[in-house]
C-alpha cells in the first residue's frame, strides 16, 4: 500500500482544501438550512482528515483506495450526527467515527472469521453501549449491557473479545495541535521494580502447585493471550470447562500468593 500516492479514488490529494473552524461552522449552518452545495463543500474540506486516519492502517495489506472510500463513509456519518451545540471540534468527533468504520471493514474482511452469531451479539452490545452513554452520559458496565440484551454476561464478554482489533502502540490517543500522545506513552515499564520481581517468584511458585491441565490453561490464557475458545480448541474441551478450570486454578493459586 502506497501512502504517498497523490491520486486516490480519482481525487488529487495535493489539491484538497482545508477548512477553518469558522468556515466549518458556517457550512454546518447552511447544511442545516438545506443547502446541498454546503454539504458537498464540507465533505471535500475534510477529506484530508480521512487521509490522515487511513495512514494508521497502512500495514494491513488493504488497498488505499478501499480504505479511503470506507473512511469517507465514516466521515459522512460523522457529519450527519455532529451537533454544533456540544462545543467540540468536528475533527475530535469525526476521527473516532472514521476509525470505527475502517475497523468494522477490516473485521468483516478479516481472513480469521468470527461466526455471524458472535458478530451479531457484539454489534448489538456496541449499539446498546452507545445508547446508554447517550442516555446516561457515562460508560455502562458489561453487566448492564448484558442485562439490556437479556444475555449472560460471559456471552457478551466473549462476543466483544472475538471482534477486538489489535491496537498499535504508535496509535495517537490524544492530539490537540501540539505533540500527540500515543498508546505507548501510557504504558509504564515496571519490569525491573523489586516488588514485581518478588511477585514473579510468588507467581511461579503458585503455578507449580497446579496440576498439568490447570497450568497449561493459565499459561495459554494469561501469558500467551489466548481466548477461552482458543484454549478449548487446543486442549480438546468445551469453552465452559475452560472457564470453570480457569476460575478454580485462580482460586487455588490465591492460597500461595
Amino acid at each position: 500500500m502506497q501512502s504517498n500516492k497523490v491520486e486516490i479514488c480519482g481525487v488529487n490529494t495535493s489539491k484538497l482544501p482545508v477548512l477553518t473552524n469558522e468556515q466549518m461552522r458556517e457550512l454546518f449552518k447552511r447544511m442545516h438550512a438545506g443547502d446541498k452545495s454546503a454539504r458537498e463543500e464540507f465533505i471535500q474540506g475534510n477529506l484530508r482528515l480521512v487521509l490522515s486516519v487511513i495512514q494508521r492502517f497502512n500495514n494491513r495489506g488493504e488497498h488505499i483506495d478501499d480504505l479511503f472510500q470506507v473512511g469517507c463513509i465514516g466521515l459522512i456519518k460523522a457529519i450527519d450526527n455532529f451537533d454544533l451545540s456540544h462545543n467540540v471540534k468536528f475533527s475530535t468527533y469525526a476521527v473516532p467515527m472514521i476509525i470505527g468504520e475502517i475497523r468494522r471493514y477490516l473485521r468483516d474482511n478479516n481472513p480469521i472469521r468470527v461466526s455471524r452469531s458472535l458478530r451479531d451479539i457484539a454489534y448489538k452490545a456496541l449499539q446498546v453501549r452507545d445508547q446508554m452513554i447517550s442516555k446516561n452520559s457515562k460508560e455502562p458496565t458489561i453487566s448492564e449491557i448484558a442485562e439490556a440484551l437479556e444475555l449472560p454476561r460471559e456471552e457478551v464478554v466473549f462476543a466483544l473479545d472475538a471482534i477486538q482489533d489489535p491496537v498499535s502502540l504508535f496509535e495517537p490517543i490524544y492530539h490537540d495541535g501540539g505533540d500527540a500522545i500515543y498508546v505507548m506513552d501510557q504504558v509504564s515499564d515496571e519490569k525491573n521494580v523489586d516488588e514485581n520481581w518478588l511477585e514473579g517468584i510468588a507467581l511461579s511458585e503458585a503455578m507449580d502447585k497446579l496440576n498439568e491441565r490447570e497450568n497449561l490453561i493459565l499459561t495459554l490464557r494469561f501469558f500467551e493471550g489466548r481466548t477461552q475458545m482458543e484454549v478449548a480448541q487446543e486442549i480438546g474441551i468445551s469453552q465452559a470447562q475452560v472457564s470453570r478450570l480457569e476460575k478454580s486454578a485462580l482460586i487455588h493459586m490465591r492460597k500461595y500468593i
